[in-house]
């Protein structure tokens, strides 16, 4: 009787700017796992693309520019789990990197013991989120069909989720960072997060630009 063939291992990037880091992940993952490193964005997109890992574990800071990391990497690997390792959690974070295209977000504390099986959760299409934010998870799935869109010339349809389309009407009323994060209930760099957000999407770079956009070219549509 012919030995089964052996099974195909997985090919994990492991992308940390700190060596420990990166070997410590190594260390959990082998030899159950091919490990590949890389040590900043740039090298790790050129890995991705080069190598096409099966997961990507991100251990770099996932602010925004982190986060257009997420989006190069599955814009151009899009076959790839990406899962981001953070020092400290946050939900609006989280929230970011789901949307940027992100399998996962963990706390870089996690016991190395557990990676194996996160990895193995990743090849099976299951998210690997903090138990904490599933129900924010749950709450941004069934708003998605509350999002409105803005129809702007020369630059098409655009489209802000919920929580950006408040903090903009209370921009548009004149409202400051503090104002609009009481009214919401939720902390100032979480509004600044929205609005630089939406500054985004528009194409602009301050919340003058946003206001005069909107108010002067923008056609508003109805939730979707």
């Amino acid at each position: 009787m012919s030995a089964a063939a052996p099974t195909r291992r997985a090919h994990v990037l492991i992308a940390a700017e700190r060596l420990p880091t990166r070997v410590g992940l190594r260390l959990a993952l082998e030899p159950e796992a091919r490990c590949t490193e890389a040590a900043d964005a740039e090298s790790a997109v050129d890995a991705a693309v080069r190598d096409r890992p099966d997961v990507c574990l991100l251990g770099l800071d996932p602010s925004p520019n982190g986060l257009k990391l997420v989006n190069e990497i599955m814009s151009r690997v899009p076959s790839t789990a990406v899962i981001l390792l953070t020092n400290k959690l946050d939900e609006e974070e989280f929230m970011a990197a789901v949307r940027a295209g992100a399998s996962g977000y963990l706390t870089s504390s996690l016991d190395p013991a557990r990676l194996p099986h996160v990895v193995r959760g990743a090849l099976r299409g299951e998210p690997a989120v903090p138990r904490r934010f599933v129900s924010r998870l749950l709450e941004e799935l069934r708003t998605r069909e509350h999002r409105r869109s803005v129809v702007l010339e020369g630059k098409g349809r655009v489209t802000l989720t919920t929580r950006e389309w408040e903090a903009v009407e209370l921009l548009l009323r004149g409202a400051t960072t503090s104002e609009i994060a009481a009214e919401l209930g939720v902390a100032p760099v979480t509004v600044r997060r929205h609005l630089g957000s939406v500054e985004g999407k528009l194409g602009v770079t301050t919340r003058a630009e946003v206001v005069a956009l909107l108010t002067a070219d923008a056609d508003t549509d109805a939730p979707a």
